[in-house]
Formats: structure tokens, C-alpha cells, sequence
């Protein structure tokens, strides 16, 4: 438990820095290159995102397989040997993913992306130094896998913050001394994913047990593991078509411009997701060794107690900026338009991400149990129903619609996914986490934070804007934090600690 716990500390460490980091940088992002650069800054990050289905489920597989032949004995042989066969498969998709981007980017230059100011020209040469940073980036994600597996999640995150320290006050002073252009801001994301990835390979291969053999290519090792990896895969692949098809069609169907201020807004939406990512960083790899061994009793424990311990984190957060996002768009950006153009956006995305945040250890529950066709078909079916709803709601209804479409997919997760999970992982426990991990603590957040939505009069100056977020955030965070079972507990259990120090003085 004291390494969950170390692990889940290093992980909000990790992902609150990167977190930092872009809400300083960003605004100036925007200042410096404008917001048709911005835009197309967003494309890459969708585009990254999509270079994910080239994964095939190989990290998710490698940090599964991590964590499980950790806990067994005289398997360091072949944790080695498993790491350098996926190793060489990944780089080879890596690079073909590059080319793929690299030869498209004509295509997307003059007929796919809408820019005002741009040239085609600048556009092109910007999609070109896009395809070599994603070859060196995609990697990252895989390495990362095996160093979480192996619960080095401490290390793992030294390396975010300081690669994330690097790639954002390196391009701010680029942008700010050397060169205020696009092509500048890729260039150092290409060096910087050079030394990430650099210090990834290294870190993780010093980290596995030495062998008494050279690590290998072992094609026999991928027949234990395909099954899992093509699970991992085709729910990668859906999934990222569901999150990712909205940026894909709106870049085509809004001016770059526009589809900029829907990128600030998904970011700011996904700001929070870092924090369940932390979580389940820490808590899949626990999970997968408790079934290993088969302790029922402490995996019921953990997956309620984690459960309860992600609402708190994450609720609180999304409910206070779903109901207040001008004034904080207003306070990070300082542009009144921005805000204007975002605010609504926000909201209903937040709303969404919490959503799909609270879903994410149950599918590390089935994970762990190497359980991959609910989410498969899952997926599958969301995809039927909502891509084409996508592109319906874009073409009517813009930017606010997709979002919406955003907002009832994760409520259909919700609805559906759980009943279907419990009839056959930990039978009987499906009430208990609608109502006591998610159910109370949501009722709460919304009563709390929307008190304060109501009680907000007109304008104010924005030092009295900003005390005023913080207190209703603490309010929210705090009172939440009681009313939920395992935060009361823990809360309690401080509290006994301290008067136990100072009662004895």
C-alpha cells in the first residue's frame, strides 16, 4: 500500500507539473504565433493522438506483462526478451508513421486545413517537421508502459516533469528571442522528444534485473500475449476514433482560427486528466497482481476505495469549471473574445471528461482480469452511433454540437458499461459504486459549487474573481471529501494523528 500510495504522490507530481506548464505557456503559445498557428498546434496534438491506433495495444500489453511477471519468480530473462521484441516492432511503427505524415503533408496543406494568414507553403513545411517529431514521440508512450509495470513510477515522473520543463520554457524563449514561427516551436519539439525518449530507453532497460543472456527478439513470446495485445488494439482504435474524429472533421469544416478556440477548450476540458490518469497509473499495476494471486477480498477493497478516492479528485475540479468557465478562460487567457468563443465549449466537455474519468478503473478492473471484448464492442458499437452523429451535429450545429456528442457518449459509459462489467467481475458490487463511489460525491459537488454559481453577482475585479474560484473550489473539494467514505476516513485518521502529537507534548 506504501508503494500505491508513493506511486499515486509521484504520478499527481507528474501530471500537476505538466499541468503548470501549460497554463503558463499556453496563453503565450497563442500570443506569440496566433491562433491560426495554434490551431494547427491542435492538429498535431490530434494527430499524435491518432498515431496511437500504429500502437496496437503493445504498451498497455508491456505494462501489464510488467507488472505480472514482476510478481513471479526467475522471469527476468524474459521480461528482458519481451521488452526488446516489442521494442523492435514499435520503432518500425514508429517510423512508418512519420513517412505516412510526411507524405501527406501537401495534401493537408492545400485541401484539407482553411487558414486565413498562413501560406500552404508555411503549412506544408510545418506538417513535415510534424511527421519526424511524432516518429520520436510515439515511443515515449511505450517505455512509459514498461517503466509504470514495473511500478517506477517515481522515476518515471522526473522525467515528465523535467522533459515537460524543457518543452515548455525552451519554446517560450524561442518563440520570445529566436523565432516567432510555427516551424520554430516543432523544431524544439523534435529535440526535446529526442531527449526524452533518449532518457526513457535508458532508465528502463538500467531498471530490469540483468540476465545472464543478451536480450533478444523472441517471436514465440508474441503467442502469449496477442490475444491481450489485440484486445488493447482494437480498443485503442476505437477509441481514439471517438475522441479524436471531432477535432479530424472540425479541422476541416471550421477555419483554423475557430477550430483553435475548440482546441483551447478541449484542453482546458482535458486538463483534468491528468489527474485519473495518476490514478490509474498506480492502481492497474496493483490490480493485476492482486487477481494474479487471486486476494478477492483486497480487490474489492482497493477498486472501491480507489474508485471513491477518483470521484473526490475529479469532481470537485469539473463541476467548478463547468459552471464558472468564462471567468477562469478570462483570468488564464486575459482575451474577452477567447472567452466569448470558448466558455460554452468548455462546459459541456468538462462535463464529458469527468464522465469518462470515472470509468477509468473499472476498465483497469477488466484489464487486470485480461478482459478486453466489453470495451472492444464497446467501442464498436459507440463508433456506429456516434461518428456518424459527429459529423451530422458539425455540419448543423458547429463546434457546440460535437461537444455535446462528447457529453452523451461518456453518459451512455455510465449507464450501460457498468451493469454489464459486474454480472461478471465482483459480482454484487455495481450498486455500491453508483451510490457511494460516484453517486454521493456528485450530488455534493453540484450542490456546493452551485451555491456559488448562484450567489455570483455581476462583474468583479479579477484578484476578487480569483478569491472568489478559490474558496468555492476549497468549499467544493472540502466538503466532498467529508461526505465520501475513504477520504472521511483518511481525513479522520490525520486529524487523530495530529492530536496524537500535539495532545502528548
Amino acid at each position: 500500500m506504501k508503494l500505491i500510495k508513493k506511486n499515486i504522490a509521484a504520478n499527481f507530481a507528474g501530471n500537476i507539473w505538466q499541468a503548470l506548464i501549460g497554463l503558463i505557456f499556453i496563453p503565450l503559445y497563442m500570443k506569440f504565433l496566433g491562433m491560426e498557428c495554434w490551431g494547427l498546434i491542435g492538429i498535431f496534438t490530434a494527430m499524435q493522438t491518432m498515431s496511437g491506433i500504429l500502437d496496437l495495444g503493445m504498451s498497455n500489453t508491456l505494462n501489464r506483462e510488467m507488472a505480472r511477471l514482476s510478481a513471479l519468480q526467475d522471469r527476468e530473462q524474459e521480461m528482458r526478451n519481451l521488452v526488446r521484441t516489442l521494442e523492435v516492432i514499435y520503432w518500425s511503427v514508429a517510423v512508418f508513421a512519420g513517412i505516412v505524415v510526411a507524405a501527406l503533408s501537401p495534401f493537408i496543406a492545400h485541401h484539407w486545413v482553411k487558414a486565413e494568414q498562413l501560406s500552404p507553403k508555411s503549412i506544408e513545411h510545418a506538417f513535415l517537421l510534424m511527421g519526424f517529431a511524432i516518429t520520436l514521440q510515439m515511443p515515449v508512450g511505450f517505455y512509459s508502459g514498461g517503466l509504470m509495470g514495473l511500478q517506477r513510477q517515481v522515476l518515471l515522473n522526473a522525467i515528465i516533469i523535467s522533459t515537460s520543463t524543457l518543452r515548455g520554457v525552451g519554446a517560450g524563449l524561442i518563440l520570445w528571442l529566436v523565432s516567432p514561427t510555427i516551424q520554430a516551436y516543432f523544431l524544439w519539439q523534435i529535440v526535446v522528444s529526442i531527449i526524452n525518449t533518449f532518457f526513457l530507453v535508458m532508465f528502463l532497460w538500467r531498471r530490469l534485473s540483468p540476465g545472464d543472456n543478451k536480450a533478444v527478439f523472441q517471436k514465440q513470446l508474441l503467442k502469449g500475449i496477442w490475444r491481450f495485445s489485440a484486445g488493447m488494439s482494437g480498443i485503442t482504435i476505437l477509441a481514439l476514433i471517438l475522441t479524436q474524429s471531432d477535432k479530424i472533421i472540425l479541422s476541416k469544416m471550421l477555419p483554423l482560427k475557430m477550430f483553435g478556440y475548440y482546441t483551447l477548450a478541449w484542453i482546458v476540458a482535458t486538463s483534468i486528466g491528468g489527474l485519473f490518469t495518476a490514478v490509474f497509473s498506480s492502481i492497474y499495476p496493483r490490480l493485476t497482481q492482486l487477481v494474479s494471486i487471486n486476494d478477492q477480498d483486497e480487490l474489492k477493497r482497493l477498486y472501491h476505495e480507489s474508485c471513491q478516492f477518483m470521484s473526490v479528485l475529479i469532481l470537485p475540479a469539473a463541476i467548478v469549471i463547468a459552471l464558472f468557465p468564462n471567468e477562469i478562460l478570462l483570468l488564464w487567457t486575459q482575451n474577452p473574445t477567447t472567452a466569448q468563443e470558448s466558455h460554452l465549449l468548455v462546459s459541456i466537455l468538462i462535463c464529458g471528461t469527468a464522465l469518462n474519468g470515472l470509468m477509468y478503473l473499472p476498465y483497469a478492473l477488466q484489464l487486470a482480469f485480461g478482459w478486453t471484448s466489453l470495451s472492444f464492442f464497446k467501442n464498436v458499437i459507440a463508433v456506429i452511433l456516434f461518428v456518424p452523429l459527429i459529423i451530422y451535429m458539425a455540419a448543423y450545429y458547429g463546434a457546440v454540437g460535437v461537444a455535446s456528442v462528447w457529453l452523451v457518449l461518456n453518459m451512455g459509459y455510465v449507464l450501460f458499461e457498468i451493469p454489464i462489467m459486474h454480472r461478471r467481475l465482483l459480482h454484487k458490487e455495481k450498486w455500491r459504486w453508483y451510490l457511494q463511489d460516484v453517486f454521493i460525491p456528485l450530488v455534493v459537488c453540484i450542490f456546493v459549487a452551485g451555491i456559488g454559481r448562484i450567489l455570483i453577482r455581476g462583474l468583479m475585479p479579477q484578484y476578487m474573481t480569483l478569491l472568489y474560484l478559490i474558496i468555492i473550489s476549497a468549499l467544493t473539494v472540502g466538503t466532498t471529501a467529508i461526505t465520501t467514505p475513504v477520504t472521511r476516513a483518511w481525513l479522520f485518521m490525520q486529524l487523530s494523528k495530529i492530536k496524537l502529537v500535539y495532545g502528548g507534548k
